[in-house]
């Protein structure tokens, strides 16, 4: 990848690529550094989440980094991409599907010259493979790289987000009909009755609970459709290798659910400055013998940690469960981003075809279900 520089306030910007796997690893400092100064960002850009995802599902070869450094060397943006092989040649967020959002890292200080600097490095790339960015929330930093895209683009409906105000309990309650809300009240008395107490986890516990997660994940999907990849072993690896550093710079918390010494329910939110998202939880088939309200179980102890003074949004990620709208929340749609140049509009609009099936597709199969219902 040729390289490419423009003028900041820090002075001169580089880009670069990386497509080491030993510099990735080693280039967490400056990553996390970066980081901190993207307000826009999530711990699914974190170099804890990201690496730890290359280990599990990377192919050698195939990394694509795109950094860009000041004077000094220090990190002002980053786009983790890699690149796929198949007839449609692309360049792909790092993080795949187990991550519900897809970003850049801009550093805020100087986001004009970095987003810059970064297009024109991205468009460098975009020769020989088309760059398809998907799960991109409304408001991120790699919105501003589409926007300044000097060639053909493209931006689809992706999946479907549910947010709330980062807000306690008490005030969530509001949202909803007094009936309802008295309603979730007795819910949760019903659980200090049963003696369902939370606490949080400590990072050098995170291990045996995040197994502990997944044995009950699996039992709370038994005989029932579960998301394969939540079973398999490279998913404990990653989900534990990751949550260790999260849990331990504040990103992300673990909370186990008790009756006793029984644990009987195991949460992850991961934590970000703009949002809190309820990634993952396992819960034993006894809550729901107990007729314990799991969704206000997991929600309650969330909101007690998620307000932060800039934190605005409690996510409850990606997917339209019937008993996530009880609380009426806001829906958010994610997009994706399809950036190309002449050489590669086609590919544009191969993928884009593909993806415009694929919903009608699921558009088909909605409907003959509604008709069967009705």
């Amino acid at each position: 990848m040729s390289a490419v520089a423009a003028q900041s306030g820090a002075g001169t910007l580089r880009a670069e690529l990386c497509t080491d796997e030993r510099e990735f690893t080693a280039l967490a400092p400056a990553w996390e550094r970066l980081y901190r100064k993207c307000s826009t960002a999530t711990p699914f850009q974190s170099h804890a989440w990201l690496h730890s995802w290359w280990m599990s599902y990377g192919t050698p070869g195939r990394l694509r980094l795109t950094l860009v450094r000041d004077n000094d060397g220090e990190l002002r943006a980053a786009a983790p991409l890699m690149r796929t092989g198949g007839p449609l040649p692309r360049l792909v967020p790092l993080g795949g599907a187990i991550s519900d959002y897809s970003d850049v890292l801009l550093d805020d200080e100087h986001t004009a010259s970095a987003a810059t600097t970064l297009t024109q490095t991205l468009w460098s790339a975009a020769r020989t493979a088309l760059i398809d960015i998907r799960e991109v929330r409304p408001g991120s930093a790699v919105e501003q790289v589409y926007a300044h895209w000097p060639g053909p683009r493209l931006q689809t409906p992706d999946s479907v987000c549910l947010e709330l105000p980062a807000s306690p309990l008490n005030e969530l309650l509001t949202r909803m009909p007094p009936g309802r809300a008295r309603r979730v009240q007795s819910k949760i008395r019903k659980l200090t009755e049963l003696g369902i107490e939370h606490r949080f986890v400590h990072p050098e516990e995170v291990p045996s609970t995040i197994r502990t997660l997944l044995d009950l994940h699996r039992l709370q999907w038994q005989n029932r459709k579960v998301t394969p990849e939540h079973l398999k072993p490279r998913f404990h690896d990653h989900l534990t290798r990751s949550l260790v550093p999260l849990v331990r710079s504040g990103d992300a918390v673990v909370t186990e659910f008790r009756a006793g010494t029984d644990v009987l329910a195991v949460d992850v939110t991961l934590l970000a400055r703009r949002l809190a998202g309820n990634y993952l939880y396992g819960a034993h088939p006894r809550l729901r013998e107990w007729k314990a309200d799991i969704a206000t179980m997991l929600l309650h102890a969330c909101a007690s940690r998620v307000p932060q003074a800039d934190r605005q949004v409690l996510s409850l990620l990606r997917g339209t469960e019937p008993y996530k709208f009880r609380w009426r929340p806001d829906t958010v749609v994610n997009q994706r981003l399809l950036l190309a140049r002449r050489r590669t509009a086609p590919l544009l609009s191969a993928v884009a075809c593909e993806a415009y099936a694929r919903s009608r597709a699921r558009e088909l199969v909605r409907g003959r279900k509604g008709t069967v219902t009705n």
